[in-house]
């Protein structure tokens, strides 16, 4: 295991990167660093942004200096090896096709499959929460099966809702908030994965578990309800 490579990111910032490839070890490395430095964290230390093979790490430079930061992380990435912990399994509700998946014919037809081949390829995967990112919430999802990895849209849209579940090349993502994409847009969950009201405000973490759930667009709607009016909050599946 080689160690990992330290870049200067302006005056405050410092990003440690484990390898140049998404996988799972590049990233459980990743995730372990920054479990441990969040367990003690270090003197100026502001943030830790945990990314697919990097951990970028904010600082206030009027309190520490880069070399002495980059000393204590050096020091911390001898300790720790790799966080192989399977992070906690989410179910994960999608209203497929139609109004809540408006990609999912076409995506179907490039393909040659069926919608409810599409669907069943889909929901039969375990995915894995690479990062957090783009937005607030947004979720970057890899173990989509090979069947369905599809090139983004040529044409991006400027706005797709929150909670759509959507394709880009060889990921998966839910969507958090209304925001732009060139994903294919498959469903919807009728969860938040972001509610700045909530507890949790952020619903998956990094190195947490998806499994997607087929519902209908009936039951989309009465859960979706439940949601807003707070009747209902998702659990982890080991938190059940």
């Amino acid at each position: 295991m080689t160690g990992p490579r330290f870049l200067t990111v302006g005056d405050c910032a410092l990003s440690v990167e484990f390898g140049d490839t998404v996988d799972p070890t590049t990233n459980a490395r990743v995730l372990a660093l920054d479990k441990a430095l969040g367990t003690d964290l270090p003197e100026g230390v502001i943030e830790l942004v945990p990314t697919y093979r990097a951990l970028m790490i904010h600082f206030d430079p009027l309190t520490t200096s880069l070399a002495a930061l980059r000393k204590t992380v050096e020091q911390m990435v001898v300790k720790t090896g790799a966080d192989d912990a399977l992070g906690r399994l989410w179910r994960v509700p999608v209203g497929y096709g139609g109004d809540l998946g408006i990609d999912l014919a076409d995506l179907a037809a490039r393909h040659g499959l069926t919608e409810e081949q599409v669907v069943e390829i889909h929901a039969n995967a375990t995915y894995r929460v690479y990062m957090i990112g783009f937005a607030p919430g947004f979720c970057y999802l890899g173990g989509l099966p090979e069947a369905l990895h599809t090139p983004r849209r040529i044409e991006p849209r400027l706005v797709t809702p929150a909670g759509t579940v959507s394709i880009g090349g060889a990921q998966a993502a839910v969507t958090s908030v209304p925001v732009p994409s060139g994903w294919h847009l498959i469903g919807r969950t009728p969860l938040k994965t972001f509610d700045p009201d909530g507890d949790p405000v952020f619903l998956f973490h990094p190195g947490d578990q998806v499994r997607f759930e087929r519902i209908s667009a009936g039951d989309w709607h009465t859960l979706s309800g439940r949601v807003e009016r707070g009747e209902f909050r998702p659990t982890p599946e080991d938190d059940a």
